[in-house]
């Protein structure tokens, strides 16, 4: 049975983004079905029409812990309107999570598609973080969480421009991190292994402009 929330206690503010699959949608949906209540979530995705996959996870209904924003991490414009939503509300965890893949050998790579790479995997999360900062830091106080991987740490064979994307990242946060802290805000990186997810497939494709963000 669902757990009434605790009188009184405010819920904690979680944007994520990447959510139409893999780990950003298995996230936002833990965290709006927590029984306790404890989580207000706002679930982002590019394209809104496969927010029906994270509706469905939820057993075909959206509950009032979770709504569903369009937001583009390319798409400055998009940021903006996204942070002018939440504007209102206080928030607690930025999940920068929205990545695509890039694998084979170097050569096959074409211009467009390392550029579209870094433009979300480094840019994305940059762009991210600067439309919500702001508001942390005139607070006090925020958590961001940004997910890398273990391509980040260490290069692996067929994936060298996705590897540099995840290496610049790492640089970013440890850099990030030193100049929050005495804004009480806390910047995490997850550096995750190999996850069965829809990314791992679209991670075999040859350009990241067709597949999906995760």
């Amino acid at each position: 049975a669902r757990w009434a929330a605790v009188p009184g206690m405010e819920r904690t503010t979680v944007l994520i983004t990447g959510c139409s699959s893999g780990i950003g949608l298995g996230l936002a949906a833990r965290l709006a079905a927590d029984a306790t209540r404890r989580f207000q979530v706002y679930a982002t995705m590019r394209d809104l029409a496969k927010g029906e996959r994270l509706l469905q996870r939820l057993g075909g209904h959206c509950p009032d812990t979770l709504e569903v924003l369009q937001l583009d991490v390319t798409d400055p414009c998009s940021l903006a309107a996204a942070a002018q939503r939440v504007q209102g509300q206080r928030l607690d965890v930025l999940v920068c999570n929205a990545g695509v893949g890039l694998m084979g050998p170097l050569e096959t790579c074409s211009d467009q598609a390392m550029k579209t790479l870094f433009d979300v995997n480094l840019f994305g999360a940059v762009r991210t973080i600067q439309a919500f900062l702001p508001a942390m830091k005139s607070r006090r106080a925020g958590r961001i969480i940004v997910s890398s991987s273990i391509g980040g740490l260490q290069g692996l064979p067929f994936n060298a421009v996705y590897c540099a994307s995840k290496f610049a990242v790492e640089g970013l946060c440890e850099s990030l991190a030193i100049v929050l802290r005495p804004f009480n805000i806390h910047l995490t990186l997850v550096e995750c292994g190999p996850v069965h997810t829809s990314f791992q497939a679209n991670l075999q494709r040859p350009d990241p402009e067709g597949s999906e963000m995760r």
